[in-house]
């Protein structure tokens, strides 16, 4: 044991959090911009060290080296825990869990506390009032502490009466919480979703293997490989990630779901995190919200001034449905953003229901579906309808009671905006009839149907012009009878790669689209039950009615490849 158990307190200065964090800066050179990260994490709480530590900005094992040498108290020994519960007749575990104190030794009138906040005062009165023992304090390692308390104080299993232990090896979980907060682990969390965000990425794929994990960065909307930790540290990483996200580190068996505000470069990143137990291991996905990055206007998303004329046309309207498909990662959901950016009045009543909420929008009351708590789609539609909105956003029409809400609301005399999966705007329609929505009141409700996808853009730097053979030359010519349009063969470019677009050849995104608006031909063929084959037969003529035109356009004046395009309309073929 350190010391005599009847040893004074030893304190050379009043401590104070403003001591902790000087003696951080002072000898374990841990940088202002981390202090100041605790800062702005922490707001008016004064108790900037705990926010370092939940942060993981400093490990558990810094804090108590820190706190021993500011308040001049004996750090604890694991090897003076004790193998039995002291005093377990007055002292209730989850007291002392609560507290993170740990009783370690009675000797005659004084009580040896272990305990991880020294300037937590309320616990160690507690229990001199409860017992009448003098106490003496000593600093623990917030993970030793808590492994040693699993120990003595092992869960009830309900119902039974028999204590058992967790299923999970407590050594290895104080092992992965240790290390998941130490330097190391801390700085490469950090770089990982640095790097992401300087290479605009808009996921991080971090997934487990036999021998080694895998990391790779999702950058206009293709994955790429990067270095990867070594698995030793895969287990770590994937609990600082849960650290950040306040998940629970010791669920490995099931998917978890959570989110952490990261700071970089003076601006916050939300990132969504999405946990999957894998053969080898947990991974993660990360999906990256960088606000800053997306600007809300039609221009730079690649929209046509003739298809922004008709979307501001549509959206003038009082009531009615306006949808935007596509499949999953094509935007459906910044152009819902930059269209209810442009429908905010002072006069207009706006509310969104979404899952997640990406982006906030002012002027906009935006609602997080969630649930657990039983507030999903339909249950926030219903309550928005008793908050007089003129105009709903929908997140997505997934199930028919979301679907059929939505068109009651459109009926009633609001404009509602939404996204559904389909692939082409002419199978919309037939997607809603077959979720239970009457034709005869879809025919009354539909406004508009976009239809979209993104296409990478050609790399400014490195571009060069597209070399012609027989078979470009072949489905060139096919491309624009298709579209309806002419090309130069000198206006057109392929991808190289250098070293400013990272060797891929594309960099940024723009929306190809396709856009069918009501009319009296399109009510009808609702009506009728039509295909969407048959839709699409009545818009043919209509060239903003045709996503292979759109794309064609950007191929054929040289912003994008041609193979990109084919890519991108590839399922439709050229109709």
């Amino acid at each position: 044991m350190a010391g005599s158990l009847h040893s004074p307190v030893i304190v050379a200065r009043e401590p104070s959090v403003e001591l902790f964090l000087a003696h951080l800066s002072r000898v374990h050179s841990v940088t202002d911009t981390s202090l100041e990260r605790a800062r702005h994490a922490a707001g008016n709480d004064p108790r900037i060290d705990k926010v370092l530590l939940k942060l993981g900005l400093v490990s558990d094992r810094l804090f108590a080296e820190t706190w021993a040498a500011v308040t001049g108290l004996a750090r604890a020994n694991p090897r003076e825990f004790p193998k039995t519960a002291v005093l377990a007749e007055l002292l209730p575990p989850p007291f002392l869990k609560s507290a993170e104190a740990l009783p370690l030794l009675v000797q005659e009138n004084t009580l040896r506390l272990a305990v991880v906040d020294p300037l937590d005062q309320f616990a160690p009165g507690a229990i001199r009032a409860k017992t009448g023992l003098q106490i003496f304090t000593v600093i623990a390692v917030r993970s030793e502490l808590q492994s040693a308390q699993a120990d003595l104080y092992p869960e009830e299993v309900e119902g039974t009466g028999v204590q058992l232990k967790k299923e999970t090896a407590v050594s290895d979980l104080t092992r992965l919480k240790d290390l998941s907060t130490e330097a190391p682990v801390v700085m490469l969390v950090e770089t990982i979703i640095e790097r992401a965000i300087e290479l605009k990425a808009s996921d991080i794929h971090i997934t487990a293997g036999r021998t080694a994990g895998r990391l790779r960065y999702r950058i206009d909307g293709v994955l790429r490989d990067a270095t990867a930790p070594s698995q030793a540290v895969h287990d770590a990483l994937i609990s600082r990630l849960k650290v950040l996200a306040q998940l629970d580190i010791t669920e490995r068996r099931l998917p978890q779901d959570g989110r952490i505000k990261f700071g970089v470069a003076g601006k916050d990143v939300d990132i969504r995190i999405a946990t999957m137990p894998h053969l080898e291991g947990e991974g993660a996905v990360l999906r990256i919200l960088d606000r800053s990055a997306v600007k809300l206007e039609f221009s730079p998303l690649g929209f046509t001034s003739e298809m922004q004329t008709q979307l501001e046309t549509m959206f003038g309207q009082p009531h009615g449905i306006f949808l935007v498909t596509g499949p999953t990662g094509s935007g459906k959901t910044t152009t819902l953003y930059t269209a209810l950016r442009k429908m905010v009045r002072p006069e207009r009543n706006i509310v969104s229901v979404e899952d997640p909420v990406e982006y906030h929008v002012d002027g906009v009351a935006q609602i997080q579906v969630n649930r657990k708590i039983g507030l999903d789609f339909p249950t926030a539609l219903r309550a928005i309808l008793r908050q007089d909105p003129d105009v709903i956003m929908i997140g997505e029409i997934r199930d028919p009671e979301t679907a059929s809400i939505a068109n009651q609301a459109a009926l009633t005399g609001h404009f509602v905006l939404a996204t559904l999966h389909t692939n082409s705007a002419a199978a919309a329609p037939p997607r809603l009839i077959d979720m239970g929505v009457e034709p005869y009141l879809l025919s009354s409700t539909v406004r508009g149907v976009l239809a979209q996808r993104l296409i990478r853009l050609l790399c400014t730097a490195c571009s060069r012009p597209l070399r012609m053979s027989a078979h470009v030359v072949e489905t060139l010519d096919r491309l624009a009878m298709a579209a309806n349009l002419s090309y130069r063969s000198d206006q057109l470019r392929e991808s190289v790669g250098c070293s400013e677009c990272a060797g891929t050849g594309y960099r940024g995104r723009q929306v190809i689209a396709e856009f069918i608006s009501a009319n009296e031909s399109l009510r009808q063929a609702i009506l009728r039950r039509a295909a969407a084959s048959e839709i699409e037969g009545l818009f043919r003529d209509q060239p903003l009615a045709s996503m292979v035109r759109s794309g064609a356009e950007k191929a054929f004046s040289g912003l994008t490849s041609l193979s990109e395009v084919l890519m991108a309309i590839g399922e439709m073929g050229f109709r």
